[in-house]
């Protein structure tokens, strides 16, 4: 009875690598679940060899534990496949040549990630609040393009030491990353946020020299609420240097999601929207037009990495497919990383399977929109989908 209890436990627990869950607690077991799966499979196939070695309720110890193992599994071998394409796909879709990298690696599951140090500089003083950013500086030497993280936290919590293992790897590859601080709902409402990233982008570059940034390069990365700030921030601001940006599982048809909230067992999204645009779309509506990346984009706007898992229980996936078709119909370079299995917060780790397409996703993003920046004489294309080998002109 007690192998069928564990066998039973550890079942359900596979199903979050399936479906999307229907609770907040689920979801935080979720990631642990899905990134961390070989921990559990482990497990679950401990309990199966023990089983076989039981009597009573053999078959259904066995074909429980059997269905456990292979949905644990299932992240892990829909990652290997996606690996097999992704250099390929983000060479079609953005150009440019594969990284010294492997998208996914069975045996970096069980390392970790060593954290660089950070220097924390104050960028400006709104009222009472001093607005702070963590500055990792490049590994490498000489003047370095700069990532500005922003954090997510449904625009009112969360802060800039939000996930830092990215910060390190990225600051490894030759970029500064400046993970930012900013003013956050319900206090400070839309666009209050957005001029914080402006304020901060030109502190970066008036600094530019005693902190070693190529202030001619700068690439905007957002998480959920962030990545919406990020996104509509690159494609609006004035601001020169903006080569593109990363969208991690962020909002981007505000209206759209006010209309179909999500499950309230998760989120009282609605709730969360009005705090951070003042107010019900009824009553502010050009806040909800202003706030979404899907209504401010356009053929001039910056190219696009796009992150989501289709079992995001916060974010909805549509979200993501709407600024694909946005970003389609205005010809602006993009690549749409979708993992089936993953669900928000899915980069928690850099050595889970969503962690490490990720980090190989952004870094092959980063490192081609800098070098056609650099590259002005050749042409900017469409990001539509094309066959291998159709942008082999890039960085050649």
């Amino acid at each position: 009875m007690v192998r069928l209890i564990l066998n039973i436990i550890l079942f359900l627990g596979s199903l979050l690598c399936i479906y999307t869950a229907p609770t907040f607690r689920l979801w935080i077991a979720s990631i642990a679940v899905s990134e961390f799966c070989w921990i559990f499979a482990a497990v679950t196939f401990l309990i199966l060899i023990w089983s076989l070695f039981s009597k009573k309720y053999r078959q259904a110890n066995l074909t429980i534990g059997v269905l456990a193992l292979a949905f644990y599994l299932t992240p892990i071998r829909t990652a290997v496949n996606i690996a097999e394409k992704l250099p390929t796909e983000l060479a079609a879709n953005l150009g440019g040549e594969p990284i010294e990298a492997e998208p996914f690696e069975l045996t970096k599951m069980f390392t970790s990630t060593e954290l660089l140090p950070y220097e924390t500089f104050s960028y400006a003083k709104q009222g009472s609040e001093d607005l702070t950013m963590d500055f990792y500086q490049s590994t490498r030497a000489g003047r370095r393009p700069c990532i500005v993280v922003v954090h997510g936290g449904s625009w009112c919590g969360g802060n800039s030491q939000q996930l830092p293992e990215l910060n390190s790897e990225l600051a490894r590859q030759g970029f500064h990353v400046a993970s930012i601080n900013y003013r956050l709902a319900p206090k400070h409402v839309s666009p209050a946020p957005i001029e914080d990233i402006k304020i901060a982008i030109e502190y970066l570059k008036d600094n530019a020299r005693d902190l070693k940034i190529d202030s001619a390069n700068f690439i905007l990365l957002g998480r959920s609420a962030g990545a919406q700030l990020a996104l509509v921030a690159a494609y609006t601001l004035d601001t020169p240097g903006i080569r593109g940006v990363v969208n991690f599982y962020g909002p981007t048809d505000m209206i759209w999601g006010y209309s179909m909230p999500v499950n309230k067992y998760i989120m009282d999204s609605k709730k969360v929207l009005e705090d951070f645009l003042g107010g019900p779309y009824d009553k502010c509506p050009e806040k909800y037009v202003a706030s979404s990346p899907v209504e401010v984009v356009g053929k001039k706007s910056v190219p696009t990495l796009i992150i989501h898992g289709e079992n995001d229980a916060l974010v909805a996936y549509e979200h993501s497919q709407r600024l694909v078709k946005k970003l389609s119909d205005n010809r602006v370079r993009h690549y749409l990383l979708s993992l089936p299995w993953a669900t928000h917060g899915c980069d928690y780790t850099l050595r889970g399977p969503s962690g490490q397409l990720t980090t190989y996703a952004v870094e092959y993003f980063a490192n081609q929109v800098i070098k056609a920046a650099q590259q002005p004489d050749i042409q900017i294309v469409s990001s539509e989908t094309v066959e291998p080998g159709a942008f082999e002109s890039w960085g050649n």
